[in-house]
């Protein structure tokens, strides 16, 4: 696959993974641990006929700490189709309840990406699942095709930030290469992966069959589903699916049935990086300090796209310096990676700023920090089976976005992408809405660049039970948020987001933009 396939597919799809990465540095108020009520930890847990062992969750040098699980392999068709067909192992986690008698129906984490890893990531949310712990146990799958489920990965000879094999070029490091090229790449990573995988069975849908047949093999629990970008498409498909089996779900940063994945990714950080300009604008000292922050933007596309940039960091791994260019698309994937929350959004005009001066160290600052652990975090192979198959014949070039940020780059690369990956069929009503009376709560960043406000109120319009909050002043995945995970705790216990008492919310508000880089004065 190619450098710049993935660096397009990362900046585009890949929301969630972002404030996974900084979430364990700053963030809102944290839910009080939990004194544990139950002795030390059997050496094995029992859950209907799965035996799990303990394990350590989560990835090793990402600055977010591993976690304590019970872990097994479970075994599905790969192709549910063809039952005597190829087998694949899932990889399964499960984290323990405080509580000496758990509830019976265990909250379930939906990775983002596409191509998150559930046991990878979630230790980078745990805090926020603190409270709903006290009496729930968490369950994780790793999606087929991402982390320890058989994945999607090609294995280059370039090597990542840390030195560490990457399954493609770090987008940091990428350089341009022909669509021919890109082509050889692609079809060489199908060649590897035929020996163990077929991508065309990698979709959503699949996942969620395996899903239900995990719940069965659990001993059919009820299923209280949390799902964070795209993996709220995923826990939309298995509601409307197995409605049975589900007793709750929230949906965070949600992703409408009908929308195709990447159709709108440049309207809708347009529309975000406007509205910050905006709030730039009202404020005198911001206003004095930056003029029209969008209007800078624009001058320092334009010189990087004339010349591109190369300077020397320092890779924060092995302090060792490295050299790092930086050009125009690059530009836009880092401006959209810091647009997903509100505290390294009030970094881009001064980061812009400084840049327009010829300063481009603050700006990739966050380059190996942000774009490696991304590609450590997803498994793009993954991503390329759920969208080649669900979404590219959907995904038309739209004119007016022609001169945004990140213009239509993205459907071309997956247009073209999708000719070449392998892919199945969907359902006919997939991208049907989402018709429910289950108690659903739809968690909304009022400045999301990715999944904005009107996603979650369309969703909700189809549901007699669903309930929207939407956050001010925030971004892209919200249950580690001020007070988000109390309410969560709540809905899952009481079933019931209507009777959500959610005044605490009104403490959030907008991060006033950094007018050095000190922060935004005193």
């Amino acid at each position: 696959m190619s450098a710049r396939l993935r660096r397009v597919l990362i900046a585009a799809l890949c929301g969630v993974l972002l404030w996974q990465v900084w979430q364990h540095v700053a963030r809102g108020a944290r839910a009080a641990p939990v004194a544990s009520l139950t002795p030390a930890p059997p050496d094995e847990l029992q859950l209907g006929r799965l035996q799990l062992k303990p394990c350590t969750i989560g990835q090793r040098r990402t600055g977010v700490p591993t976690l304590a699980a019970y872990c097994t392999r479970f075994t599905v068709p790969e192709d549910w189709g063809a039952p005597r067909g190829r087998q694949i192992d899932l990889k399964v986690a499960v984290l323990g309840a405080s509580s000496a008698a758990p509830e019976p129906d265990p909250v379930v984490f939906l990775d983002g990406g596409p191509g998150g890893a559930a046991s990878e990531d979630f230790p980078g949310i745990a805090p926020a699942f603190e409270l709903l712990r006290r009496r729930h146990r968490v369950l994780l799958l790793d999606q087929r095709g991402t982390g320890g489920s058989n994945p999607l990965g090609c294995q280059d000879s370039e090597q990542g930030p840390s030195g560490r094999a990457a399954t493609v070029a770090p987008a940091a490091e990428a350089t341009r290469r022909d669509l021919s090229t890109q082509s050889e790449r692609l079809r060489a990573c199908v060649l590897r992966l035929a020996a163990h995988a077929a991508p065309q069975f990698y979709t959503t849908s699949v996942a969620v069959r395996d899903l239900e047949a995990l719940r069965a093999a659990l001993g059919g629990p009820r299923l209280n589903l949390l799902g964070i970008s795209y993996g709220t498409r995923v826990a939309q498909q298995y509601a409307h699916r197995y409605p049975q089996a589900v007793r709750t779900v929230v949906l965070d940063s949600a992703v409408p049935n009908d929308l195709a994945l990447g159709a709108e990714q440049a309207r809708n950080l347009e529309d975000a990086l406007r509205a910050l300009a905006g709030r730039c604008r009202a404020v005198a000292d911001c206003a004095r300090a930056y003029g029209d922050p969008y209007a800078l933007l624009q001058r320092v596309q334009a010189r990087l796209r004339a010349q591109p940039q190369t300077l020397t960091l320092r890779d924060p791994y092995t302090f060792a310096p490295a050299e790092r260019q930086v050009d125009a698309a690059q530009l836009a994937q880092l401006v959209r990676f810091y647009a997903y929350n509100p505290l390294t959004a009030a970094l881009i005009p001064y980061v812009l700023r400084e840049a327009e001066a010829g300063r481009y160290a603050p700006l990739l600052g966050q380059t190996q920090l942000v774009v490696g652990e991304l590609a450590d975090h997803l498994d793009n192979g993954m991503a390329l089976s759920v969208i080649c198959t669900e979404d590219v014949d959907l995904l038309r070039a739209r004119p007016q976005d022609a001169d945004t940020l990140l213009g239509n780059d993205l459907l071309e690369n997956l247009q073209s992408a999708c000719r070449i990956w392998p892919h199945g069929g969907r359902p006919a009503d997939f991208h049907e809405p989402l018709r429910s009376d289950l108690p659903v709560l739809l968690l909304a960043g009022e400045n999301d660049p990715v999944t904005p406000p009107r996603y979650a109120l369309a969703i909700a319009r189809a549901l007699s039970h669903a309930r929207v909050l939407t956050l001010r002043g925030q971004g892209h995945g919200l249950v580690g948020v001020g007070c988000v995970p109390r309410l969560l705790e709540e809905f899952v216990r009481r079933a019931d987001a209507a009777a959500l008492d959610v005044q605490c919310l009104q403490q959030l508000g907008s991060t006033p933009a950094f007018l050095d880089a000190n922060g935004a004065g005193p």
